[in-house]
């Protein structure tokens, strides 16, 4: 995997270290060399600061013709696995943050507008949802997440990289909680291929926490994968898939939407929230459901407001709420004119 991102990233060699190219564009002043021995490839000294300033940025290079950058206090850990590289830093202003081949994942301080939104939006859309899967999801935040609605008996998730769970579970221990919940099953493994072997219908919700569609992950956004997907739930079961940023990958959303509005023959529409660190400051749902009782995702049925304990479970909800969850379908009227096209 890491090889392949890597690879469409475009980096470059320097000093021995491989930099993605938007990295090297970012770099406005020339480098302190002992500010530079202790960095990470992605973590680049001297980019909107002063030239005295003995300081080091992270830079997401998920923003095209731009950067959105990160000053980091501590690198925590950097290693690579046996997929990708896993780094960890302490950042001033947003705790901790975890990155994945140089594509952030995360930070401690708007984590929550993520996790809560991509879990709660399907789970709040039916009625006693039993048997949930989540693929992705290797920090264990939706599991945090899924595991508030105690009609929920089962909840399977499948993470392809074991070194991400590990590393959660000794750095973001407030995400990595969701692993201690005993209606949890772990199954390390690659997605589409537990996904091919998964039942016909055994699933009422399906939470997909994909990586970014590089490489590899490319097939996670593609007709077969959601095919599988439909297949697996149950008739009016739900299916909510991490869909980008309506500001920058738009043609990538009208095709995923036009995707699922082949297969899934019960509904299909966007959400989106807010997470300040993510590109654009925005990220995105699709939300489906299969053939069978009507699911309106616009109103929740379940309101996370009604489950009993469900506010306080484990740690107090933050972001998600039932009129958010009325609100976030709404988009900006340029963005609407795109869905509507499909």
């Amino acid at each position: 995997m890491e090889g392949d991102a890597v690879k469409d990233l475009g980096v470059h060699t320097t000093n021995g270290a491989n930099i993605p190219s938007c990295c090297l564009k970012a770099r406005a002043f020339p480098i302190d060399p002992a500010v530079e021995a202790n960095c990470h490839p992605t973590v680049v000294s001297g980019w909107f600061s002063d030239k005295a300033a003995k300081k080091m940025y992270f830079n997401n290079p998920m923003w095209p013709g731009e950067a959105h950058s990160l000053e980091v206090e501590k690198i925590l850990f950097k290693e690579k696995s046996e997929y990708q590289e896993v780094l960890v830093f302490e950042s001033t202003s947003y705790g901790k943050v975890l990155v994945l081949d140089g594509i952030l994942q995360l930070t401690e301080k708007d984590e929550c507008a993520y996790q809560e939104m991509i879990a709660h939006l399907p789970l709040c859309s039916i009625e006693s949802p039993k048997k949930v899967l989540v693929l992705g999801g290797g920090d264990g935040g939706v599991l945090r997440e899924v595991s508030r609605h105690s009609s929920v008996e089962s909840i399977d998730i499948c993470e392809i990289d074991k070194m991400v769970i590990d590393v959660s579970k000794k750095f973001f221990p407030e995400l990595a909680l969701g692993f201690e919940d005993p209606r949890v099953h772990l199954h390390v493994g690659d997605a589409v291929e537990f996904i091919r072997n998964t039942p016909p219908g055994k699933y009422d919700a399906i939470i997909v926490d994909s990586s970014d569609p590089v490489g590899p992950a490319l097939e996670l956004v593609e007709k077969p994968f959601f095919e599988m997907l439909a297949r697996a739930l149950r008739p009016g079961g739900v299916l909510c898939n991490m869909a980008e940023s309506m500001w920058l990958h738009t043609h990538l959303i009208q095709d995923m939407i036009n995707v699922c509005r082949e297969i899934f023959k019960g509904s299909v529409h966007y959400a989106w929230t807010s997470v300040p660190t993510y590109p654009s400051g925005v990220i995105g749902f699709i939300l489906c459901s299969t053939d069978g009782p009507t699911v309106d995702f616009k109103i929740p049925i379940n309101p996370i407001e009604k489950v009993e304990g469900a506010l306080e479970h484990r740690r107090e909800l933050k972001f998600y709420n039932s009129q958010l969850q009325i609100l976030c379908r709404k988009c900006c009227q340029a963005f609407q004119k795109y869905i509507d096209m499909v």
